[in-house]
């Protein structure tokens, strides 16, 4: 199997976990608030529709649909218009589906995103809202949004999730974002190298950087993985970090592209 095609089965294997989630929740699950501010969970689900729908166009246009490039084009001029509620807009006007149309326009979303992905030539990259990617970096991000997006549905209804060893890609995307974390708050990246050792759910250790790095951080991909996604305080993991640079990226540290996020209040 392929490294795409590898995320590309993760990505299904999450987001068919999340639907079965949802799927049979009545109104009132659908409208429980989730721990983002002003969304419920119809709303994190309207969220992943439209971020599949619009990776969808972005892939269709780097494949060369003059239809698509023209259609990318606007949603860019939308985004600058209003960077701040853009995104929320595009949610909030999904949410409004009755569920199982919105469950029928994600189910679509999610099949033709991984068809597009698949046909996309290698070497292309899809523009984006930052760098251009390629197929392979936007089936990690699909991933890594699609469980962070999930979390909030579970703790919204009081569930607890199931990690699996698909959060891999979420932890490797944590570390390989590392100086974005220190650079999207202004603050210069450090010059060496840490060592992050994580515990996976399994019996396996991931590991990333040079053995005896003079700054490290060390503890469960899943405390890990929440952190990065920003859907946990760093006080409330069990994460370690040896170093001043490693304890302040644990401060910021943030794998999604735009701003800085606020990140959760600690416990308690």
């Amino acid at each position: 199997m392929t490294l795409l095609e590898d995320l590309l089965a993760d990505l299904r294997a999450e987001g068919d976990q999340l639907a079965a989630v949802v799927s049979g929740l009545d109104a009132d699950g659908w409208a429980r608030p989730t721990p983002a501010p002003g969304w419920s969970v119809a709303t994190q689900v309207a969220h992943l529709v439209w971020t599949d729908e619009v990776a969808l166009l972005s892939a269709l246009s780097a494949a060369g649909d003059e239809t698509a490039t023209v259609a990318w084009a606007a949603l860019v001029g939308q985004a600058a218009a209003d960077p701040e509620g853009f995104v929320d807009a595009g949610a909030h006007e999904i949410a409004r589906l009755a569920p199982q149309a919105l469950l029928i326009r994600w189910g679509a979303a999610r099949e033709a995103l991984a068809r597009a992905l698949r046909d996309l030539p290698a070497g292309v990259k899809m523009p984006w809202f930052g760098p251009p990617m390629s197929a392979a970096s936007m089936a990690t991000a699909r991933y890594m949004e699609t469980w962070a997006h999930s979390l909030d549905v579970h703790e919204a209804l009081g569930l607890e999730p199931t990690v699996t060893d698909r959060v891999r890609h979420v932890a490797h995307l944590g570390v390989r974002t590392r100086d974005f974390s220190f650079a999207t708050r202004g603050l210069t990246p450090p010059t060496e190298e840490f060592r992050v050792e994580l515990a996976a759910p399994g019996d396996a250790t991931w590991a990333w950087g040079p053995e005896g790095a003079a700054q490290s951080v060390t503890g469960t991909a899943a405390d890990f993985c929440r952190l990065v996604t920003q859907r946990v305080h760093r006080a409330d993991t069990d994460l370690v970090a040896v170093g001043a640079d490693a304890g302040r990226w644990l401060d910021v540290a943030q794998c999604f592209a735009g701003p800085p996020g606020e990140g959760r209040r600690p416990r308690g």
